[in-house]
């Protein structure tokens, strides 16, 4: 499982034209899932992305959890975090989870998300296309993968 994590001022999902999801000050977190992916995988990917300090302390020191500064989050699926570039100029999907996979581990995240930091985790629709619009604070951008823990 891999995700992406964007320290946001704001960020939005609009889908045909209707806005799905905002939040404010927090983190717009993009999910990829792998077949390999379990619950093991969306536990640790939770408890890094919940304590992960990226947010500024009085000093300017990024040194703030998600939940020390009351921030929010906004998951959205993101198939194309696992291409592969490595044949050519087309990007490969063969990595990324079936729906029939990949749409219960990114329940599962969202899930553990919403109770790890105490708060509704908006998010956009599994498979839609979306329209994701922020302003990246910092910029401060920080990817993890669950398969890459060492």
């Amino acid at each position: 499982m891999r995700i992406v994590i964007q320290r946001v001022k704001e960020a939005s999902v609009t889908i045909a034209g209707e806005l799905r999801s905002a939040i404010a000050h927090g983190m717009l977190i993009l999910i990829g899932v792998e077949d390999c992916d379990g619950a093991e995988d969306v536990e640790w990917l939770v408890k890094k992305a919940a304590q992960l300090r990226i947010f500024n302390d009085d000093e300017g020191v990024m040194n703030r959890s998600i939940t020390d500064v009351d921030g929010e989050a906004l998951v959205v699926s993101q198939f194309t975090l696992h291409a592969s570039v490595k044949k050519g100029n087309r990007p490969s999907y063969i990595r990324a989870s079936r729906p029939e996979h990949a749409v219960p581990m990114y329940e599962l995240f969202r899930q553990r998300l919403s109770q790890a930091i105490g708060k509704e985790v908006m998010t956009g629709v599994f498979g839609a296309d979306m329209q994701v619009a922020l302003i990246n604070d910092g910029p401060v951008t920080i990817c993890i993968d669950s398969q890459n823990r060492e």
